[in-house]
């Protein structure tokens, strides 16, 4: 035996019970190892372009 609903439920009703679930997620930031400047985990780091203190991207020293 299934679950049938009496009545139909208008699009609504139905997506506002759907909107709790869309939230922003907060970012996580951790400091870079090498230079200490915020990055994503697990990403290179775009201040100094370094990945578990080895160097991935080489910068530019102008």
């Amino acid at each position: 035996m299934s679950i049938c609903p009496k009545n139909k439920h208008s699009a609504a009703r139905r997506d506002k019970s759907r909107a709790g679930h869309w939230k922003m997620a907060k970012s996580t930031l951790v400091r870079c190892s090498k230079c200490g400047a915020l990055m994503m985990p697990h990403r290179v780091c775009k201040a100094c372009g370094s990945y578990n203190k080895r160097e991935i991207v080489k910068q530019d020293t102008d």
